[in-house]
């Protein structure tokens, strides 16, 4: 399992103030930090950008690419700022994302294509609106496929959010469950091995005890492991839950076992 690191974002006051003052050295501080947490991939979330957005997203991957070799997933709805991080990135980027809702369908799943990139796709309706049960979300997979077909973008592209909800929604814990499922479903749905991500830190959103928090993120990101989660995006400075996700790749992992490979 693949870990994005999401700690890269404009709610952090230090680097929402960075980005104002196109200071790179709080960027790079905080990316050398998640390198050496453990992350697999670096998620700049700088917002919608609304402003200056090329230029404000080509200045974070640029400052990131400075101090760490890492591969990124780009953030944000502003398709401009999305397209100028994408010819900024050495590599490849993961595009994040898409959905069924009419401006990202047409503007933000194209640059998929024109740049031959990774993207994930998230299970929402068209009017951004979250599916209530497993059936609804495998029905927006089979949608998000043929839009990806029509554009002529490769399968195996893909990458599906079943977009995990709060425990505290008054259906959390039952939607909890029907992602499991749903997980466990794409691939013999879609045909092919399509990969998964999953937001951890959805679970917990709301007001709750820290401690609490992470005990349930690791308890349920076990059982994302057991049905073939491919990536989790959170929070790469909670290392019991890298140690859990490295925990788990150990046993589901294809080979022979070694407690080496144990954290």
């Amino acid at each position: 399992m693949h870990i994005i690191a999401d700690n890269i974002q404009i709610t952090n006051p230090l680097i929402a103030k960075a980005l104002d003052e196109m200071d790179p050295l709080p960027v790079q501080d905080l990316a050398k930090k998640c390198e050496a947490a453990g992350a697999d991939i670096l998620d700049i979330n700088p917002g919608p950008l609304t402003r200056d957005g090329e230029e404000k997203m080509s200045f974070l991957v640029e400052a990131v690419q400075q101090v760490c070799n890492l591969p990124l997933s780009l953030d944000t709805s502003n398709p401009s700022a999305m397209a100028a991080g994408t010819k900024a990135s050495r590599e490849k980027p993961v595009i994040n994302g898409f959905s069924l809702e009419p401006a990202k369908l047409e503007k933000i799943l194209p640059l998929a294509a024109k740049f031959d990139c990774d993207i994930i796709g998230f299970l929402l309706y068209p009017n951004g609106m979250v599916p209530g049960s497993a059936e609804e979300r495998l029905n927006l997979a089979v949608q998000l496929f043929e839009e990806f077909n029509e554009k002529g973008i490769e399968p195996q592209r893909l990458i599906i959010d079943p977009a995990l909800v709060p425990l505290m929604w008054e259906d959390g814990s039952r939607q909890a469950m029907e992602i499991l499922t749903v997980i466990r479903m794409l691939t013999d749905l879609i045909g092919f091995p399509v990969r998964t991500i999953v937001g951890l830190s959805n679970l917990t959103s709301g007001k709750g005890p820290k401690e609490k928090k992470l005990f349930l993120e690791a308890v349920y990101l076990s059982m994302l492991a057991s049905v073939g989660l491919d990536m989790v995006l959170m929070n790469i400075f909670n290392q019991n839950t890298v140690s859990v996700v490295r925990a788990c790749d150990s046993i589901t992992r294809q080979g022979t076992f070694s407690w080496e490979e144990v954290p």
